[in-house]
């Protein structure tokens, strides 16, 4: 006979067991309700919030820097012509020039011929804007790269001489209806006082403002500044978009070179102000059917001597 006892086995569930499983499950589920809770009063919250920071934002912080103030630019302008050296342009030719950039609609567009001691002045008072700087040196231009990274500079070859300036000036009217006409795209033109070498954005761009203050030489043998006046003639008139003035400043306007090139090709109805050696012209945009690069042309012929 066999005992039944001796194979039974019997199990017992301790009910610490069942509470230490229960109580797991309710700690998580209460976990996952607050974080649940947590989340959707976040999201919320969030929805709530973005449309007021966008407005603040957009009040605080308007589309485009601000220009400089003119206390700011007015001590500039006068520490640089303090300037402990000689050879850079007086305090009244430096405002003059501001006060146009002050007013220029930005992003302005400035080009300037001729790397000088108000280099890094133009490069500050159009900070909004895109400046460029034209130099005949391109082993200076590279240095001053080097220097002020900031600095967008470009080295141009100039062919022309200031003895030559009055065949060159003869010849310009020649031909004001073939290679040198007041409004084309200079990049392709064999016009000889056009600059057709000029990084190609230089043609495409709609320049508010151009500064005419190199080439620096001025002797028999230095290609003067009829080039650059010239051109800065055929961009003022032949540009596409923006203000359909350009203003036009040439220093040493007092200089022969300077004062014949200028009223041929910028044109004294169009000079609307000068301080000491600065010249101040604005040029309206033109019209490719027209062949003259003034209205009312009444300067004589130059004379034989340029010096």
């Amino acid at each position: 006979m066999k005992n039944g006892n001796g194979n039974t086995k019997l199990i017992l569930l301790h009910p610490y067991i069942q509470k230490q499983g229960s109580s797991n499950r309710l700690w998580l589920l209460a976990f996952l309700s607050i974080f649940t809770i947590a989340f959707l009063l976040t999201l919320i919250y969030t929805r709530n919030s973005i449309p007021t920071t966008v407005a603040a934002v957009a009040t605080a912080a308007p589309s485009g820097t601000p220009p400089l103030a003119k206390p700011v630019v007015d001590a500039l302008v006068h520490y640089a012509s303090n300037y402990n050296t000689t050879g850079h342009m007086s305090n009244a030719e430096m405002k003059m020039i501001s006060d146009v950039l002050r007013k220029c609609s930005p992003p302005c567009n400035l080009l300037v011929f001729g790397l000088t001691l108000e280099t890094l002045l133009w490069k500050a008072l159009n900070h909004n804007g895109r400046t460029v700087f034209i130099d005949e040196n391109r082993y200076y231009a590279a240095y001053v790269e080097e220097k002020h990274p900031g600095i967008e500079a470009y080295d141009v070859q100039y062919t022309t001489k200031i003895s030559e300036m009055n065949e060159l000036i003869a010849y310009a009217k020649e031909t004001i209806r073939n290679e040198c006409r007041p409004f084309q795209n200079l990049l392709f033109s064999d016009c000889k006082l056009g600059l057709n070498d000029l990084p190609n954005h230089a043609y495409e761009l709609a320049w508010d403002v151009i500064l005419i203050d190199g080439p620096r030489e001025y002797w028999p043998e230095a290609p003067g500044r009829m080039s650059p006046i010239f051109t800065a003639g055929v961009l003022a008139r032949s540009k596409k978009g923006g203000s359909p003035k350009t203003h036009v400043f040439v220093h040493d306007f007092n200089r022969k070179v300077e004062r014949i090139s200028s009223n041929e090709f910028l044109c004294k109805e169009n000079l609307v102000g000068s301080q000491d050696w600065l010249g101040h012209f604005v040029v309206e945009r033109g019209d490719d059917n027209v062949f003259q690069f003034c209205h009312s042309h009444s300067s004589s012929p130059p004379s034989s001597s340029s010096s």
